[in-house]
């Protein structure tokens, strides 16, 4: 905390997962007492969750696909957005400007820039996305969630601050809690989740691939599964067709209560359900977005799948009998599961959002602040005392 209120400027793309990390900060630099006001589009305006006291200015963002004379008019659009960023600069004054990746991060890191305003952007995935690639030259810090970032240039490799992806304190406050009891005749509670829309092909194989593991293990069974509304009733017949006891809905307003519960989770890859994953200390099995921008879901993979607290099956080869195989493996063991629980948790880093702001803090105010860097503490949570059940498994593990 500084002994001053200072301004800040987020901006970040209009999807969940650039606006949540945003989000988290927000509310932290607003404890430490600080005013941060928003840059984003339209869809980005209208997320949930944005905080109240944050002000959101949306701003045009041009997009470059594949069509080059499409380009001119995305061009023209970012010039707008930065011409408007500067002008919210003059009137705001913020110590600093913290991107987020998305299109219309792109003008307000250009404005800034060009302003000799401080900048730093924060990465949530373990490929250093389009925008952050293309401004990296010219901002002052770059805020990592993983020690190993993909398409990052050996030449910005100084400016690398590793502190992970800000988890919702509803689920961050679990990670001290113990791993749910798993026993050789216990139930074996299983989540399944594939983004904010669901995913078809969990819906398609999950059932089946279920009802395939070995009788002890299949009768033990209670899952619940978030699925598109076209798909919940077709779902809900193959389970019953299996008789295995399933919960399905589109959404769920209890998650961190649902993965507080789960022995293993199976959905995909997106950073923030690995920061979550990590941060609570669950076991999952992965199946990345094939068509995420430069395999970025994949890579997010790494971490967990190395350490052992995750299995990834790329999704042309995941089928029921692969799915089944890697859980027999997980969980004919009850040992098992609490090993691979442990490894999750180790990979998690609960103080990302603490660790950002403090990086952010330190432009416009005092000297650079000590924050973690790539090769210094990379595993914050493996420093720390595990909980309850997952000690032991650190135990079992050595």
């Amino acid at each position: 905390m500084t002994g001053s209120s200072r301004h800040y400027v987020l901006a970040a793309g209009g999807t969940g997962g650039h606006l949540l990390p945003a989000f988290a900060l927000a509310t932290e630099l607003d404890r430490r007492g600080h005013h941060v006001a928003l840059i984003t589009d339209a869809r980005g305006a209208d997320i949930p969750g944005k905080p109240d006291f944050m002000p959101a200015h949306v701003i045009p963002a041009g997009r470059f696909g594949k069509n080059p004379l499409e380009w001119i008019k995305g061009a023209q659009a970012v010039m707008e957005g930065r011409r408007m960023a500067l002008r919210l600069f003059d009137s705001f004054e913020p110590s600093a400007v913290v991107g987020f990746g998305g299109y219309p991060s792109l003008p307000a890191i250009l404005a800034s820039t060009s302003a000799g305003i401080p900048t730093v952007v924060h990465e949530q995935n373990a490929v250093l996305g389009r925008v952050n690639r293309l401004l990296a030259g010219r901002v002052q810090a770059i805020a990592t969630a993983y020690p190993e970032v993909e398409r990052l240039a050996d030449k910005h490799a100084g400016k690398v601050h590793l502190v992970g992806n800000p988890v919702r304190a509803g689920v961050l406050s679990l990670r001290d809690e113990p791993f749910p009891a798993f026993s050789e005749d216990g139930l074996l509670r299983v989540l399944v989740t594939g983004g904010s829309q669901g995913a078809r092909v969990l819906s398609e194989v999950v059932p089946d691939g279920l009802a395939m593991l070995p009788p002890a293990l299949r009768q033990r069974l209670q899952v619940t599964q978030q699925c598109r509304a076209e798909d919940l009733e077709a779902v809900r017949q193959r389970y019953r067709s299996h008789d295995i006891p399933a919960e399905l809905a589109t959404y769920f307003e209890d998650m961190a209560s649902r993965l507080a519960d789960a022995h293993l989770f199976i959905g995909r890859a997106g950073a923030s359900t690995i920061a979550e994953l990590t941060a609570v200390g669950r076991p999952a099995i992965l199946i990345p977005l094939p068509i995420a921008t430069d395999d970025h879901q994949a890579a997010n993979t790494r971490e967990m799948a190395k350490t052992g607290g995750a299995r990834m099956i790329r999704q042309e080869r995941f089928t029921g009998k692969e799915l089944a195989k890697q859980i027999k493996a997980l969980a004919e063991n009850p040992q098992g599961l609490a090993k691979a629980a442990h490894a999750a948790w180790n990979c998690g880093r609960p103080k990302a959002v603490e660790d950002l702001a403090d990086l952010v803090e330190s432009f416009g105010g005092a000297d650079m602040m000590d924050v973690i860097r790539v090769g210094g503490n990379n595993a914050r949570g493996a420093s720390q005392g595990a909980p309850a059940g997952q000690g032991a498994a650190k135990e079992m593990a050595e």
